[in-house]
């Protein structure tokens, strides 16, 4: 029996369910922040329970700056998860990252501008360490169970999350490229900072569909390309997600990430604004609750 784990898996592009979830229940979930992106799809592989988020909305309905961050990580921590598997589409910034590889990425740049990027706010302010912004231990698992799925799975990467929706520029990719940036997808950011602020431990699993525009004068981006090859990640996506229900230990130890608002909230308690309280609800509930 594994105790004490409930994964939240979030789905990128291509991947809007997980057909070997038992006991499939979709549930609506509203949160103090808005509806999240779709329902939710609860169920379990063997004595794992998962709760699946397709982040796009079935059917790809919302574009990436349209997406309510806020709403999806709350609507997971609602829903008991204990952890957080992004499986996302990217682009290859690397010519030995070619499409149909994976990338368990373990750092970002955000090129992101227009997105709400914390629960926190005038009245209530909070400082989360992000210099790690992934959990090394959930990586290491989501790696695993990529090359046990079949996959060919590179083990660190950063993710250069920009604005969109359109695709980068062949200027803009060769200089993501000096920064030292790996894969480039428009999804991942603020959806990080907000998994790290609700105390959930996060991984991202990078599906790569394309080379981004840096290699030759000819070479863009088209969408047509990158569906064509979504069906195949999306398949080994849900491989992944099922060998990762088989190998987790059978205890969850607890991680780092789990107490991470001890130490972040600086607003000095008799300054907090109540209704900044009320609204972040379950984030701040462990955390007050250990305070006097």
């Amino acid at each position: 029996m594994t105790s004490g784990w409930t994964i939240g898996v979030i789905g990128g592009s291509g991947l809007y369910a997980i057909d070997a979830l038992e006991d499939q229940r979709w549930i609506d979930v509203d949160t103090p922040w808005g509806r999240p992106s779709d329902q939710l799809l609860t169920g379990r592989i063997g004595d794992v329970r998962f709760v699946f988020l397709p982040r796009h909305g079935r059917g790809h309905r919302i574009p990436p700056g349209e997406l309510n961050a806020r709403a999806n990580i709350y609507a997971l921590k609602a829903a008991g998860c204990t952890d957080v598997v992004a499986i996302s589409a990217v682009g290859s910034l690397r010519e030995e990252l070619p499409p149909g590889h994976f990338v368990v990425v373990d750092q970002f740049i955000d090129r992101t501008v227009a997105r709400p990027a914390s629960f926190f706010g005038t009245g209530l302010v909070a400082h989360v360490s992000l210099a790690d912004p992934t959990c090394e231990r959930l990586s290491a698992l989501c790696a695993d169970a990529a090359q046990a799925a079949g996959a060919d799975a590179a083990r660190g990467g950063t993710y250069l999350a920009m604005e969109g929706p359109q695709f980068s520029s062949r200027a803009e990719s060769l200089l993501f490229r000096q920064w030292g940036a790996d894969v480039i997808g428009m999804t991942a950011m603020p959806e990080a900072r907000l998994a790290r602020e609700a105390e959930l431990p996060y991984a991202l699993v990078g599906m790569v569909t394309d080379y981004d525009c840096w290699r030759s004068a000819n070479e863009k981006v088209e969408v047509a390309d990158v569906i064509a090859r979504l069906g195949a990640n999306a398949d080994l996506g849900r491989r992944l997600v099922v060998e990762l229900a088989r190998s987790l230990p059978a205890e969850r130890t607890p991680s780092p990430v789990d107490t991470v608002l001890d130490f972040a909230l600086i607003t000095a308690p008799d300054a907090r604004d109540p209704s900044m309280i009320e609204k972040l609800g379950i984030i701040l509930d462990r955390t007050l609750s250990r305070q006097p």
